[in-house]
């Protein structure tokens, strides 16, 4: 039986990968997207080419109502959850916490960690066993940042990612003897399009020198960690955060 995974953030950059890393594995895969029609099309048309089945769902996950429709419509296209990635992340210029507004945390904090929190709650009563659920696994995609601070920067970003981390350590305690596995991973600065979109689309090479390995990762780079963490060879492994970061 194939299994099933939901996506989020997967029209382009690392959940895009993450999305087709799983359709080449032999997984189906439910792919959302907020704005980017086209990219969410191409992504579900790799899946397709690797024989799994791929339905894509749209939702503003700035809005919480939005997140629990789509957690209903993943249901209403899928059978089952093996699992859930929450991938979905916003980030905004860079700042000084000084300088930030009300609006700006709200959406900030809606999409990076309320979202995620609605949705492994979601994904939690379905896969677990003493629900009547067959087991699954909920991976958070969080941050070096929520280490780092990002002072100066984005503190915002890095202390919504922070929160996602304590969700992970938390929920996993909660559905560990429930066939369940909680896990996350803080990728470091990848070369994605989540620099211009902050205003920076140079600032993966640009900081380059500051990553031991001496170059930004890559997005095949994250999506294969996401692979492994999902499949049966990280049968044991629940409660942590991994680091994808070339040392930083």
């Amino acid at each position: 039986m194939r299994r099933a995974a939901l996506v989020t953030g997967a029209s382009d950059g690392i959940g895009q990968e993450v999305a087709r890393q799983l359709g080449r594995a032999g997984w189906d895969v439910a792919v959302h997207y907020n704005r980017n029609r086209a990219g969410a099309d191409l992504t579900a048309r790799a899946v397709a080419e690797s024989g799994g089945r791929a339905v894509v769902l749209q939702a503003d996950l700035s809005d919480p109502a939005e997140a629990m429709r789509l957690a209903g419509e993943y249901d209403a296209a899928f059978d089952r959850m093996d699992a859930l990635v929450n991938n979905a992340g916003i980030v905004d210029r860079a700042a000084r916490v000084e300088e930030m507004t009300a609006d700006r945390l709200t959406r900030m904090f809606a999409v990076n960690l309320t979202a995620p929190f609605l949705l492994a709650g979601h994904a939690a009563r379905r896969m677990s066993t003493r629900r009547g659920g067959e087991g699954g696994v909920i991976v958070n995609v969080s941050s070096v940042a929520a280490r780092l601070g990002s002072g100066g920067q984005y503190v915002d970003y890095a202390a919504s990612k922070a929160g996602l981390d304590a969700l992970t350590r938390g929920l996993a305690d909660e559905v560990a003897a429930e066939g369940v596995r909680v896990v996350s991973l803080r990728p470091g600065i990848i070369d994605t399009a989540i620099h211009g979109k902050g205003g920076e689309p140079d600032r993966a090479n640009r900081l380059a020198d500051r990553i031991p390995m001496g170059r930004p990762g890559t997005v095949h780079e994250i999506a294969r960690t996401v692979l492994w963490l999902v499949s049966e060879d990280a049968s044991y492994i629940t409660g942590t955060t991994i680091d994808v970061s070339g040392g930083r």
